[in-house]
């Protein structure tokens, strides 16, 4: 198990992050810290703006305002590729594969894609680039589907897919959309044992989750969102004895296992 202490300087530090569209923050000011070797779960009501913080995190959109630091460099104006080559990968909430590649291809993608490389020997493929695709779909489980197209995969083949192609970059930092949404009970339960093995590798993982077993027993610490605010901050087992956190969220039960995916 790898050891975390959150009194070192944090991995990840985002403060005062929002994104507005027109008159619409979608993140306003949300502060977080992520610390080196952790998994940091963030989860919310549809449409309370955690796909979009994955987004300027991870620079699929610009911060309207805020700081957001990773490994003490400021990233917020950063373009995807250099975020990607300093180490943050991540899969989307919909499974996203090339349909018309291999498994093999599509984790070749990834593994050319995290190469600080120019553009005129980026799609080069060499045997160092193989061999990683190759063991990283030996990792999540697909080595016997290497010469399959990607697009009649099942959706749990896709989601490890997406998975093998952002380790495939080599990232310190992993973040993971929804992996559960869509999954069995057995899917999940086989994810979950995944993804520690990919902690287990010493990747931070930042993982936005509906489906709250697999959030709780992940994560260290769990950030909760609603209209674009932090709503709680804290530990896994204090989440569920948060009043505010049970009645936006949770309900009167205070346990939600499945969620539709977020707006």
């Amino acid at each position: 198990m790898v050891q975390v202490s959150t009194t070192s300087t944090p991995l990840l530090r985002a403060r005062g992050v929002v994104k507005r569209y027109g008159g619409l923050a979608a993140v306003d000011g949300v502060d977080f810290d992520v610390f080196e070797g952790e998994t940091f779960g963030i989860a919310g009501p549809n449409g309370a703006g955690k796909t979009t913080l994955f987004d300027v995190v991870t620079g699929i959109t610009s911060a309207t305002d805020g700081v957001i630091e990773f490994a003490g460099e400021p990233i917020q104006d950063a373009t995807v590729h250099d975020i990607c080559h300093r180490g943050i990968s991540r899969t989307f909430q919909l499974p996203s594969v090339f349909d018309s590649q291999t498994a093999l291809a599509n984790v070749l993608v990834g593994a050319q894609f995290g190469q600080p490389r120019s553009w005129f020997t980026a799609g080069r493929t060499d045997a160092d680039m193989l061999d990683r695709a190759k063991r990283e779909l030996i990792f999540v489980g697909l080595a016997k589907k290497a010469s399959a197209l990607g697009g009649p995969l099942p959706v749990y083949d896709k989601k490890r897919l997406m998975i093998a192609s952002a380790l495939a970059t080599q990232p310190r930092m992993l973040f993971l959309d929804e992996p559960f949404g869509g999954l069995s009970p057995s899917e999940v339960d086989e994810l979950m044992v995944l993804l520690s093995k990919v902690k287990e590798r010493g990747i931070t993982i930042v993982l936005i989750e509906h489906v709250m077993r697999a959030l709780m027993a992940l994560s260290d610490r769990v950030l909760i969102m609603n209209q674009g605010k932090t709503l709680f901050q804290g530990s896994p087992a204090d989440v569920l004895r948060d009043e505010e956190v049970v009645r936006v969220y949770l309900g009167r039960r205070g346990d939600r296992e499945e969620g539709a995916p977020d707006a």
